[in-house]
């Protein structure tokens, strides 16, 4: 009886241990796994097929968002809600870097910060850590204790940290994002999508401080006076070309997550993979979607195009507007000005880009100077790249009586000269 007993309590010490393994180990991003990058690169560019081929990945959902068009070069699923996993605390740490004034501002850890599982920074109650040191430890080893210490410290509680990172979702028009925690960790209302990630991570990467952090590859952080290195978690950082952030994330409920920024000539994209399987996926997943953007896509001066198309339109169309009640025959007409004007397009697609231009055929006067009479719409494959209001490049303005008199006698004058010479 004192054997089973004995035994019982061994073996549930041991699912304790082993529970809490778990929860370290699958909570977040510190994984032994290692990846062979280079070995990943050259699979991936031996076995590129074809131009119109489109990569076939593993993530659940992902996208190719151009940071400086604001255009989809890829997506799968990426307005479907999925769990974010540590990819949150790029919301966490801008709302800190926005919302401290003094980022040297020492901070006192708490219990409840200290005990935070998942992927750890290390802290413990009342260690002694400074608000900029706790941004590394946040992004570089997606240090869950780190994100609750910020919260509490900027939000006053997780609780109210969460409002202020809904807030700015609400602010940046993120409808299908709603946040939780400040870290990531496995819950239900805690979800985004890949398209929103996208759109949040570009509004972060604008602050220079958030650029920088997500940029370091390796960083010494100061505890209690003590000096701690930190190395990123990115496993693209520093090993593939042109990339220069963003997070990592993983739970078992997000599966792996991979949010990246890579710069390459004129062009500047971020990538988001959510749901892989494994590490080797996210990083394999990443790799080709950005070594198929690089290599298919090229920027397009669509205004250059446009503006020639509009020009050509004006003058076949522009004496076919009709102008009632007008002074002056014949309106004046120019383009508002463009949002986008180098956009990213496939090689292969670029002379499938189309030109549509509709405007009013009749119109009385007045009419204002920059009032709307028409559009001129950019498609590609059915979906609208850019559209630019055709808009009246000066007043018009309407006859009045002594108008009307006036041509009341011209009409007689030219009657009568008619009358007498014939």
């Amino acid at each position: 009886m004192k054997l089973k007993r004995k035994l019982s309590i061994i073996l549930t010490v041991c699912i304790l241990i082993l529970t809490n393994l778990t929860g370290i180990c699958l909570a977040d991003d510190i994984e032994t796994e290692e990846i062979d990058i280079e070995g990943i690169k050259g699979e991936i560019l031996e076995t590129s097929g074809n131009i119109s081929d489109e990569p076939v990945i593993n993530s659940r959902a992902a996208i190719v968002f151009d940071r400086n068009s604001k255009c989809i070069l890829y997506s799968k699923n990426a307005d479907i809600k999925k769990a974010m996993a540590s990819t949150t605390k790029i919301m966490t740490s801008i709302i800190v870097l926005e919302n401290c004034e003094d980022l040297n501002r020492t901070v006192t850890i708490t219990q409840k910060a200290a005990g935070t599982g998942g992927s750890r920074l290390g802290l413990k109650k009342d260690d002694k850590i400074t608000i900029y040191d706790l941004l590394y430890g946040l992004m570089l080893r997606s240090g869950n204790d780190a994100a609750v210490a910020l919260a509490i410290e900027i939000g006053g509680s997780i609780e109210g940290f969460a409002d202020l990172m809904n807030a700015k979702a609400k602010e940046l028009g993120l409808a299908n994002t709603h946040f939780v925690t400040p870290h990531g960790l496995d819950n239900n209302e805690h979800y985004t999508t890949a398209y929103e990630l996208a759109v949040l991570t570009d509004y972060a990467l604008k602050n220079e401080e958030f650029a920088k952090i997500v940029g370091t590859k390796n960083y010494t952080i100061t505890v209690n006076g003590s000096p701690k290195q930190l190395n990123n978690t990115n496993e693209l950082l520093g090993v593939l070309n042109g990339v220069v952030g963003v997070k990592t994330g993983f739970t078992n409920n997000a599966g792996r997550c991979l949010v990246t920024e890579t710069k390459r000539g004129d062009m500047d994209i971020i990538t988001v993979v959510l749901g892989a399987d494994t590490k080797k996926y996210r990083t394999k997943d990443s790799i080709e979607l950005i070594e198929y953007t690089f290599s298919n896509f090229t920027k397009v001066n669509i205004q250059e195009k446009a503006e020639e198309e509009f020009e050509s339109w004006k003058a076949i169309n522009l004496n076919r507007i009709n102008l009632i009640k007008s002074k002056q025959s014949k309106i004046n007409l120019k383009l508002s000005e463009f949002e986008k004007v180098n956009v990213p397009i496939r090689k292969d697609k670029i002379d499938s880009i189309e030109y549509c231009i509709n405007a009013i055929s009749e119109i009385e006067a007045p009419i204002e100077q920059n009032r709307k009479i028409g559009t001129l719409t950019i498609k590609l494959d059915g979906e609208i790249l850019e559209s630019i209001d055709i808009i009246c490049s000066e007043k018009v303005e309407r006859k009045t009586w002594w108008n009307y008199f006036k041509e009341s006698l011209l009409k007689c004058q030219t009657i009568y000269k008619y009358l007498y010479e014939n």
